[in-house]
């Protein structure tokens, strides 16, 4: 900088405060988001998304955010996540599971940028990891699946076969069979996230097999519809999908994102950021439970309330022993507890259920 050019920048900086004009404004932090589907899903993305807008009405021209939609795990997402951090996001979340090993490809090479990956297990010194404990909201929609079905064949529509589908899988049997000693579950892996067709095909099997309550661990309302086609009773994923209320959508499990990430930026803001791993539920607010309509019987909605409200609370937890794995094995003794470690790698099947877990 030539000298003349400084002298004239200081003189203006001290003429400015000494006037008691503003100094110049802070660039708002920039905030990017990545997403495996649509945000018009109305089930995981949407509900991430909604957690984006939180952010902007939290803290107005503070930050600035962005995202990017429908991108496919594996080389576009960490085209993707290299391009956000080109162009000047500082806090990047990344928001399934499959972009992880791209999340920390990305992160090694700008160490100067936060990442946060959701359902993932893997941090750095600038990742982070956040879940929510979605087997918490499966064991009440069990609960309302084992007193709703007239076939006792309930069914599940699986996204992939990793440990938090797994656990929702165990989860929705365990306590339906609790209500309910006669209840089946049949299984279909979609092997996706967001595929309408093969979700609406994936809920065509089951109800080809006699089910007749379907749950769901993808993310758009297309087994719902199927469900309407049939007349049977299904459960909204990841928002309340009110679209189909009151029925066949007797309930749902709703993803609510928006406190994490208000709470996350705001630590960015204040430069008190750091590399942590959070897994929060229903009592943490992270996993709330949608209407419960009034097709489910009074005194079913009661039943499942007081369950959600004894997991908030702390009181229960879906996995208390006596379980034993699907092969007859003993998994968890009267009264014991699984630990997060083991559900954050669970890998078989409880007792009674007949399906085969892919490897």
């Amino acid at each position: 900088m030539k000298r003349r050019s400084f002298l004239t920048s200081t003189t203006l900086a001290a003429a400015a405060l000494g006037l008691g004009l503003p100094a110049m404004a802070q660039e708002p932090l920039k905030v990017g988001f990545i997403y495996v589907g649509p945000v018009g899903d109305m089930g995981w993305s949407y509900q991430h998304d909604q957690g984006r807008k939180a952010i902007e009405e939290a803290y107005g021209d503070k930050v600035v955010t962005s995202y990017v939609e429908s991108v496919p795990e594996g080389p576009d997402a960490e085209r993707v996540l290299t391009q956000m951090a080109l162009e000047g996001n500082k806090l990047i979340f990344a928001t399934s599971f499959g972009f992880m090993d791209s999340v920390m490809n990305v992160a090694a090479k700008f160490p100067d940028v936060k990442f946060e990956h959701a359902t993932g297990y893997k941090r750095a010194d600038n990742v982070a990891t956040y879940d929510a404990r979605f087997y918490e909201g499966r064991a009440v929609q069990g609960t309302i699946a084992g007193r709703m079905t007239k076939s006792n064949k309930i069914g599940y529509i699986g996204s992939f076969p990793i440990p938090e589908v797994v656990q929702g899988i165990n989860s929705a049997f365990i306590h339906a069979r609790k209500v309910n000693p006669a209840v089946e579950m049949k299984v279909v892996w979609a092997y996706t996230w967001f595929d309408p067709a093969k979700e609406a095909d994936a809920a065509a099997a089951l109800i080809a097999e006699g089910v007749d309550v379907v749950l769901q661990h993808t993310d758009s309302t297309a087994p719902q519809a199927k469900a309407k086609e049939a007349g049977i009773y299904s459960f909204g994923q990841a928002s309340d999908m009110e679209a189909f209320a009151p029925a066949p959508r007797i309930s749902s499990i709703i993803d609510n994102w928006a406190p994490y990430y208000v709470e996350r930026v705001g630590l960015m803001l204040d430069g008190k950021w750091a590399s942590s791993a959070t897994w929060g539920g229903i009592g943490a607010g992270e996993v709330q439970i949608g209407e419960i309509s009034e097709a489910v019987p009074a005194e079913v909605k009661a039943e499942a309330e007081a369950l959600r409200d004894a997991i908030a609370k702390g009181d229960y937890h879906p996995f208390t022993g006596p379980l034993n794995k699907q092969d007859g094995s003993v998994w968890l003794a009267e009264g014991e507890v699984a630990d997060d470690a083991t559900l954050s790698g669970l890998n078989f099947y409880v007792e009674g259920i007949t399906a085969e877990l892919p490897k």
